[in-house]
């Protein structure tokens, strides 16, 4: 896939990926380094996290903690610090999923999305502020539809998804100007262990190109470079935002579901 950004554009900068072991995160991870940038990954599992990082190359680092631990976040964050210096870039993207209606899920399932997904991007952007390179760093939360798109089966998802870009509009109010905050809210996406979860039978899949603008699933490498334009210069006036990098997947939802309730 050609690249509208210049090799080198990211040079010098530190990023930090939590979640970056794999899927998504680490194909932003692997852009960041192409590009430049000295990148740490981080994850739950140590031989993933290692994995991660030498596959990406370039003096990548990977590291190991929880999201849902403070503390431990805290100290990945610091040893980044330590070992690349401050951080210019930081994602956070570690998420859990899957389908279950709410009679049929218990408040600890219905918690732990909420904690991964919400409550760890508290943590990581929560603890890396003073660790940042101030002025100018770039924060980033993956996010998904689900958080303006209510989804039978979904309620943990939907409601930690809406925590989230409600968490990145209040961090661009009150860290800007010296952090600009965003989030990227990727469609159906081939080659995740999410979209094999969600979709995992053809009939299933063609439900999803049926609903979909572009007629086909994304790439990771798409979200990539979507996430290079937001912690680059040409998104230096860019804060508080939610970019749906998905095809135009939601507002085919949005028809259909017009359609559906039209003939209801």
């Amino acid at each position: 896939m050609a690249s509208p950004f210049r090799d080198g554009i990211l040079e010098g900068k530190v990023a930090f990926v939590a979640g970056g072991t794999s899927g998504i995160n680490l194909g932003i991870a692997t852009r960041f380094a192409e590009l430049g940038a000295r990148v740490a990954v981080l994850g739950r599992n140590p031989e993933k996290a290692a994995s991660a990082a030498a596959g990406i190359g370039r003096g990548a680092i990977g590291l190991t903690a929880d999201v849902r631990d403070y503390g431990a976040i805290r100290a990945a964050m610091e040893e980044v610090r330590s070992r690349l210096g401050p951080m210019d870039i930081v994602v956070s993207g570690a998420a859990g999923n899957f389908l279950a209606p709410v009679l049929g899920m218990s408040a600890n399932a219905f918690r732990t999305v909420v904690d991964i997904d919400l409550n760890g991007t508290f943590n990581v952007f929560r603890g890396c502020h003073d660790l940042l390179n101030l002025p100018g760093a770039s924060l980033i939360a993956i996010t998904a539809g689900q958080a303006v798109n209510a989804l039978q089966l979904q309620a943990h998802a939907c409601a930690a998804k809406a925590g989230i870009n409600q968490l990145v509009r209040v961090l661009a109010l009150e860290w800007g100007p010296d952090v600009r905050v965003n989030g990227i809210s990727p469609g159906p996406i081939a080659g995740t262990e999410g979209m094999a979860r969600l979709a995992p039978d053809p009939q299933t899949r063609q439900k999803h190109f049926d609903r979909i603008a572009m007629k086909r699933w994304g790439e990771i490498g798409e979200v990539a470079e979507c996430a290079v334009f937001l912690c680059s210069d040409a998104a230096r006036y860019v804060t508080g935002t939610i970019i749906d990098c998905d095809g135009g997947s939601q507002v085919g939802d949005a028809t259909q579901r017009s359609i559906e309730k039209g003939l209801s």
